[in-house]
């Protein structure tokens, strides 16, 4: 997106300054390390909550990608889920703020928070999302964001923002639709249908399906298959994959930023979020 290369610039300085030639580190949310073949690996670290995406593990997240971005060894970057999930997405407490806050604190909020995240856009390797578990909401987004994905065959994945009442955000209007087509992706997004990993293979939204206890392996089987070609020639082809990919996409960000601004402002999601305490079907 229009401000990736600055970001990378950001994270590459940032990067230095925190010794991020050390092969591994971890913070509160996530944690990563770099084997000896330049293989990096991410993981959200949080387990007893279904790896949820708060801006505290944003920041975690941050500092994680600046890290290795600036190290010259990595070649690949995994991202995976400690536990049984890849991310359940949001945290309620985050949305409930955020029907308590004005529109246009909310607006750029939610562009903030995006850009935790959406910076594994600016690692200049590629990105292997290995989806050990449920991937839903901002989770899938975010896995979407990734160069490839592999997922597990009981893996449960979906964009179920509609259905708590939000419209989407984190680039899931931007990637979605590329990915999967725009009819597939519009039934996906306006049902906010979970699917499991063996149908996310089918329907094109992950590479290949896999037994759970094989997603991990697997993803560095693939890492392993690029971590030998030459690493001149990827990173380049990465920027020229990922340059028509984020065409657009500073402005699908405004827009759902915007968008979800409008829905914190309405009565669907607070009956979205009782219904999910209350564990049934909201009723708008």
């Amino acid at each position: 997106f229009r401000s990736q290369m600055a970001l990378l610039s950001v994270c590459t300085r940032l990067g230095a300054r925190l010794g991020c030639r050390a092969l591994s580190s971890h913070a509160p949310g996530v944690t990563w390390n770099v084997d000896h073949a330049g293989i990096a690996q991410i993981t959200f670290n949080n387990p007893t909550k279904f790896n949820a995406l708060t801006e505290d593990v944003g920041e975690d997240f941050q500092r994680a990608v600046a890290a290795l971005a600036a190290d010259k060894t990595v070649r690949v970057v995994i991202l995976t889920g400690a536990g049984k999930a890849f991310s359940a997405g949001g945290d309620l407490k985050f949305l409930e703020d955020r029907t308590k806050s004005p529109a246009l604190e909310n607006s750029e909020t939610m562009r903030k928070f995006y850009a935790r995240f959406l910076g594994i856009r600016a690692l200049p390797v590629p990105t292997i999302a290995a989806i050990n578990g449920p991937a839903v909401g901002a989770g899938l987004c975010l896995a979407a964001a990734c160069d490839l994905r592999i997922a597990a065959h009981g893996a449960r994945l979906g964009w179920t923002f509609a259905t708590l009442g939000l419209h989407p955000g984190m680039a899931a209007t931007h990637y979605t639709a590329q990915i999967l087509g725009p009819q597939m992706a519009a039934k996906l997004l306006l049902t906010g249908e979970l699917i499991s990993g063996t149908e996310a293979e089918r329907i094109g939204l992950v590479l290949e399906a896999v037994p759970d206890e094989q997603v991990v392996p697997r993803a560095r089987a693939l890492a392993n298959s690029i971590a030998v070609a030459s690493p001149v020639a990827v990173r380049s082809l990465i920027v020229s994959l990922r340059a028509k990919q984020d065409r657009g996409l500073a402005e699908a960000l405004a827009r759902e930023a915007d968008s979800q601004a409008h829905s914190y402002a309405s009565n669907d999601i607070l009956e979205g979020i009782k219904a999910i305490r209350e564990r049934r079907v909201p009723k708008f």
